[in-house]
């Protein structure tokens, strides 16, 4: 707590921004008087998965945009403790598919929400749909022959 205001924290990756991602960022507003939102950096989201499609510097433009944050960092790491203590975090808000992932956090006075993510709609399964319609679309096309060229 700062100056008796309520911080709260969310982080993500926040690749192809969706509406999911919207939902937990309001939540997260709603859980506090200022929400400070971290943008994982390319350099993080590579060092524990496949590179994120849309470039950093465009994520963190996109989160800047909405109405929800107050600030908006660039996080560089899944350590979350010493954010906690240099911001006095109160409230830490990341989907549920990273339960457990940040109980840490409650050993630091922090309350801990894995906000759920609900089902179908994730940047995985939008990347998996995407290929799934490229496919589609290309297996009609190379099973046309071709015209008789004179």
């Amino acid at each position: 707590m700062y100056n008796n205001r309520v911080v709260v924290y969310t982080s993500g990756t926040f690749d192809m921004f969706h509406s999911n991602h919207l939902k937990m960022i309001e939540y997260a507003k709603g859980l506090g008087d200022t929400l400070i939102v971290g943008v994982s950096t390319d350099e993080l989201v590579c060092s524990y998965k496949r590179p994120p499609i849309i470039p950093f510097e465009e994520r963190i433009a996109i989160i800047k945009a909405l109405k929800y944050p107050d600030i908006v960092i660039p996080q560089r790491s899944l350590d979350h403790t010493e954010i906690v203590k240099k911001l006095n975090i109160d409230v830490f808000v990341v989907g549920d598919d990273w339960t457990g992932k940040y109980d840490y956090l409650k050993d630091l006075g922090v309350t801990v929400f894995y906000f759920p993510y609900g089902d179908g709609l994730s940047t995985t399964s939008i990347k998996k749909e995407i290929v799934e319609r490229y496919d589609n679309i290309k297996g009609k096309i190379d099973n046309q022959p071709n015209p008789d060229i004179k």
